[in-house]
């Protein structure tokens, strides 16, 4: 990956590689072996996901100002009809905000630590839609322990403004590759991944066991509520783990793990479910959330490496 734009983070042997170019993503997070191989904790962005500032393809991305789809790319709110269908989303339903298809400015630097920061101005053009003004930031920090990152949004508008934020990481998937979590219910979904209603799936059961759930057992792209803010990647025959951790209002989690696709695998952290914006349903089931004008929200995941 010789792309002059990427910031490396260091902490011995341990990498983590910041494109703020490309989405303000994370393009791969491993540790280098004794031979230079390395070990990536999530999935590594290729040279060619780079030259096409593709975030779609890097390690992870960030969602904000909205995670997941909303349907037909629109919604209500405070009384105002909000249309985010000219805004360059190349999906039905509108997807995971617009702050991933924008570059991020580069501040603060040290050895192991980066900030980006994004400032939105609403506009005509495409991933301007988004009727409100609002700046973000995501802080990254390497440690011996893991990655961690501190995302904050901050509502510059002069009116209320709805919000989610949340990350997108993919993990390598192997065919032994095991999740494990905790989560309360999962929403059902359409065949176009629209919310029906939230319920038991035997998924919920399968996560919680005490060596998690085989990546292959279900044919997943499926948000859960009631997260417990804690899942573990496993790769038994390889024997280590990672562990996604969370503060509020990372509530919820979706779990990507398509059939079709048997080396996709995403176990995201996220303030809201699919929709959230039209769904007539309790706020601890839908997330999200509505920051003043001046107002703002921060918090913190990230990874921790060990043994399986």
């Amino acid at each position: 990956m010789n792309d002059a734009a990427l910031i490396e983070l260091r902490v011995g042997r341990r990498r983590a590689l910041i494109a703020p170019h490309v989405g303000g993503a994370i393009a791969a997070f491993y540790d280098l072996g004794k031979e230079g191989d390395a070990l990536h904790w999530l999935r590594p962005a290729t040279a060619g996901a780079l030259a096409a500032v593709n975030p779609l393809a890097m390690g992870s991305f960030p969602l904000l100002p909205y995670c997941n789809r909303l349907r037909d790319a629109r919604f209500a709110f405070d009384g105002q009809l909000v249309d985010l269908s000219g805004d360059g989303n190349a999906f039905d339903h509108a997807l995971h905000g617009h702050a991933w298809r924008r570059a991020w400015r580069v501040g603060a630097q040290a050895p192991n630590a980066v900030e980006l920061h994004l400032l939105h101005e609403p506009g005509d053009e495409a991933a301007h839609h988004w009727p409100y003004k609002y700046e973000a930031m995501q802080r990254f920090e390497l440690n011996g322990e893991g990655l961690s990152v501190t995302i904050s949004i901050r509502n510059l508008a002069d009116r209320p403004m709805p919000f989610g934020i949340g990350h997108h990481p993919y993990y390598p998937r192997t065919p032994a590759t095991r999740i494990r979590a905790k989560v309360r219910a999962m929403w059902h979904a359409t065949p176009d991944l629209l919310p029906t209603h939230l319920g038991p799936h035997p998924v919920v059961d399968a996560l919680a066991a005490p060596d998690g759930m085989s990546a292959d057992a279900f044919d997943l792209d499926s948000n859960f509520a009631g997260w417990s803010r804690t899942a573990s990647i496993d790769w038994p025959d390889e024997g280590r783990s990672v562990t996604l951790f969370a503060d509020a209002p990372f509530d919820h989690m979706v779990l990507y793990a398509p059939a079709a696709h048997p080396d996709l695998l995403c176990v995201e952290p996220v303030s809201n479910t699919v929709d959230f914006l039209n769904l007539d349903a309790a706020r601890e089931d839908v997330g999200g959330g509505v920051l003043m004008p001046g107002e703002g929200v921060e918090a913190r995941f990230g990874w921790v490496t060990g043994p399986c």
